[in-house]
């Protein structure tokens, strides 16, 4: 296996162009870095190129196993001296595993079948996350409460951003995220018979007046303006989330997680008869 020993090398170059949004668009590939991350997407079928480690840097979690069955799957492998690799990561503490990987294209079409099997299917759509670490949060919440899709309208950050990726924890890969325009997005609901819950500050019913229970696509909007008129007007139903401190809002991404455990709960207490 080929050690690399300076950052001038081609391959670390290409790699570390993935940073930017440019260089992700430009060629179709990403970075994930981390075990944990690594591992979730392996599992989720993403086609992996090629595979940086640095030894020195892992943590004792079978990382070995990993990799063998990274390059069993056809991935180059190459191995970096701790220098080299801890100025090519973009964490504060890297744990020696970053791969280059194909993006996921999936499209409003591939959610055909979970609209096909479920009767009650139960959607987020996230429209125009201007912040990583904010799309990358509702990602790892919406995994928690296996959420059937996130549809991510009008995108201001992509989805391969790396800083998406941990935020996520690699539940990018867990669960079908699609990326679309507004429009598209509406027609599709609105053809399946999807209601549309839109969550803005100014609703004046509260999230947990609302129900949940049937067929849904919870909407979420931008960290500075919410959602935009076009998903307003179209919304069956407008929920807000009490606020009783100066604070006139939430966090985008911890005011989805509240909305997104209301709607386990009260699918749950209906799936037992009990609801309301």
């Amino acid at each position: 296996m080929m050690e690399i020993t300076s950052l001038q090398n081609p391959k670390i170059k290409a790699a570390a162009a993935l940073k930017d949004r440019r260089g992700r668009e430009e060629t179709g590939l990403f970075l994930i870095e981390g075990y944990r991350e690594l591992k979730r997407a392996f599992e989720g079928d993403v086609h992996i190129k090629t595979l940086f480690i640095c030894p020195e840097l892992f943590l004792g979690v079978n990382e070995q196993a990993l990799i063998d069955q990274i390059k069993a799957d056809g991935a180059e492998l190459y191995s970096c001296t701790a220098a080299v690799f801890q100025k090519f990561s973009y964490r504060d503490r890297p744990d020696g595993l970053i791969a280059v990987a194909y993006q996921m294209k999936h499209t409003l079409k591939d959610l055909f079948p979970i609209i096909e099997s479920s009767k009650n299917p139960f959607f987020v759509i996230a429209e125009s996350i201007e912040k990583p670490g904010n799309l990358g949060t509702i990602l790892r919440s919406c995994d928690a409460v296996h959420v059937d899709a996130v549809i991510v309208c009008d995108k201001c950050t992509d989805i391969y951003n790396p800083n998406v990726v941990r935020a996520s924890t690699g539940t990018l890969f867990t669960i079908p995220v699609v990326e679309a325009t507004s429009s598209e997005t509406l027609l599709w609901l609105q053809r399946h018979k999807v209601k549309v819950a839109a969550a803005t500050p100014s609703a004046k019913t509260e999230y947990t007046d609302a129900d949940f229970t049937g067929p849904v696509a919870l909407a979420v909007g931008t960290e500075q303006l919410g959602l935009t008129e076009l998903w307003m007007k179209a919304s069956d139903i407008q929920v807000s989330i009490p606020m009783l401190g100066v604070a006139d809002s939430l966090n985008v991404a911890s005011a989805t997680t509240i909305l997104l455990y209301e709607v386990l709960r009260q699918r749950k207490f209906y799936a037992k008869g009990i609801w309301k």
